[in-house]
């Protein structure tokens, strides 16, 4: 994995690939981008593809840092008060770097995690050159003319006890029928909201380690289908 800093951005590169594959964005949680965000990236280099996780707190730290520079106790503040344009206009810096890439075959996806899964659906709302979104448990926009906007399948990752999330999926899976668009969202018993970080803890729940285990499995298989 290696560290880039581009058009203001920084982000996390990772790409073990001999022949052009599809890029992958990885949006970060409310925690910025952590370890436990590179890991994934890692992850989904180790599957066989280029993946980049970017700092969307790039530049918001005194001195121009990032979400390393903010320190825990700052980041979720900080990014709660991003600006939605500035939050596009990065990742759109993101997705056309990463797409000019010789080991890039030009085919773009975007995946993301509680804050970064919102964004994840928000994102397909603003970029019709994306194949596929993965949003795991972020809600999706309110607005109808947002999602009629939507030209790739959305594939959802929720758990069962996550309420909050949980309660949008009935609406959003409406919408997104109406507006003649794929939704496919998937619920894993027993399993709660961030369970792709918890399943990773030995200590954690059977159930999230089973949800991070079969959501994995759906994603990888997705994602040869791209």
């Amino acid at each position: 994995m290696k560290t880039l800093s581009f058009d203001d951005v920084t982000a996390a590169l990772a790409a073990d690939v001999a022949a052009p594959v599809p890029a992958v964005i990885v949006i970060h949680e409310i925690f910025g981008l952590s370890d436990w965000v590179r890991g994934v990236t890692d992850q989904l280099a180790e599957a066989g593809y280029i993946a980049i996780a970017p700092d969307l707190l790039s530049g918001t730290a005194p001195g121009g840092g990032g979400t390393a520079e903010l320190g825990k106790d700052n980041v979720g503040k900080a990014i709660m008060s991003l600006p939605a344009d500035q939050i596009t206009a990065d990742l759109n810096s993101v997705a056309d770097y990463v797409k000019k890439l010789p080991s890039c075959n030009g085919k773009l996806v975007v995946g993301g995690f509680c804050w970064g899964g919102s964004q994840t659906f928000r994102y397909a709302t603003n970029n019709k050159e994306v194949k596929a979104a993965f949003p795991f448990y972020g809600t999706a926009p309110e607005s109808e003319t947002d999602l009629a906007r939507i030209s790739c399948p959305v594939y959802g990752f929720y758990g069962e006890n996550d309420n909050r999330v949980d309660a949008t999926i009935p609406k959003t899976t409406e919408a997104m029928k109406k507006a003649g668009k794929t939704y496919e969202p998937v619920i894993y018993s027993g399993a709660g909201h961030g369970f792709m970080r918890a399943g990773e803890d030995p200590a954690g729940s059977e159930a999230n380690k089973k949800a991070r285990e079969d959501a994995w499995k759906r994603l990888k298989d997705l994602l040869k289908k791209i």
